[in-house]
């Protein structure tokens, strides 16, 4: 594990991201306080944040990242009559 503070991060970002790829963590540090920890997006665990798990699928190609960054565009819902589709599923299964 090595410890950079933030100014030698962003000036050897590339050194830093070849080391994380080898398999390094590097611990970012502000005024000698950690702040974060860069490691390989394959190390993801499974009670990490909803988007860095996707970054790990992403990476393993079992998923592809939206192209687009931003808000998804709201979907306009349909009213329809009748039983919702779930009792009408539940009933067949029956």
């Amino acid at each position: 594990m090595e410890l950079v503070g933030i100014k030698e991060l962003k000036n050897k970002l590339t050194y830093y991201l070849r080391l994380t790829r080898q398999g390094n963590k590097i611990v970012v540090t502000d005024r000698g306080s950690p702040v974060a920890i860069i490691h390989r997006v394959d190390e993801i665990e499974e009670k990490e944040d909803p988007e860095e798990r996707l970054a790990s699928l992403a990476k393993r190609g079992q998923v592809r990242l939206p192209v687009k960054r931003g808000k998804f565009k709201r979907i306009k819902t349909i009213q329809v009559s009748g039983k919702p589709a779930s009792e009408i599923i539940m009933e067949e299964r029956r």
